[in-house]
């Protein structure tokens, strides 16, 4: 069984030493950008040796919210927050409940429109942008996004909740977070 860590970038040096000294000097392979420490005990820790980016934008989105942020130089500089409201699912039947399906798809558009319009004012056209909450939700304001050239999305997707600023501050150390995967023994 393994499980994953994300382990901030400015700690990972110490995280590196910490495992050493929990398992044995480990032996490092190397394929690519992809790095193994494999300990004298079995424990093994997976990353990828890529540098996180310092300048990126950050684009969380639930249904009822959003929040946008810009990093420079790995700080938040520029962010915004905002609420929408989104109805729920409902257990009406017939007519209601295409009513009701209408109304939660308006009320998405809504809260796909602010959050674009705040995304094309914070974030620098072409630049990196992490994503989280609800894709089809963050890939509409990416699309609808006035950005010239377009933004492009990250890979690696943030696993967030409720998009608020203490949310957006917890993203961006997420997002300079090496991935590292651990085996059972580690």
């Amino acid at each position: 069984m393994t499980r994953t860590v994300l382990v901030p970038y400015e700690r990972f040096p110490g995280w590196v030493e910490r495992f050493s000294a929990r398992h044995g000097e480990p032996l490092v392979v190397r394929d690519g950008t992809a790095v193994t420490l494999r300990a004298p005990d079995g424990a093994e820790a997976a990353y990828d040796e890529v540098e996180p980016p310092n300048d990126f934008g950050i684009v969380l989105v639930r249904r009822g919210g959003y929040a946008v942020g810009w990093v420079e130089q790995a700080e938040l500089v520029g962010h915004k927050t905002g609420t929408r409201y989104v109805q729920g699912q409902t257990k009406a039947g017939g007519w209601s409940q295409q009513r009701y399906a209408r109304r939660r798809a308006n009320q998405a558009d809504a809260l796909v429109g602010a959050c674009a319009e705040v995304v094309g004012r914070i974030v620098p056209g072409g630049q990196v942008v992490f994503g989280g909450g609800d894709q089809s939700l963050v890939a509409a304001v990416l699309e609808q996004a006035a950005s010239r050239p377009p933004l492009q999305l990250a890979s690696r997707w943030l696993d967030v909740g409720e998009p608020r600023f203490v949310t957006l501050q917890k993203a961006v150390v997420d997002a300079r977070s090496y991935v590292v995967r651990l085996n059972a023994l580690a």
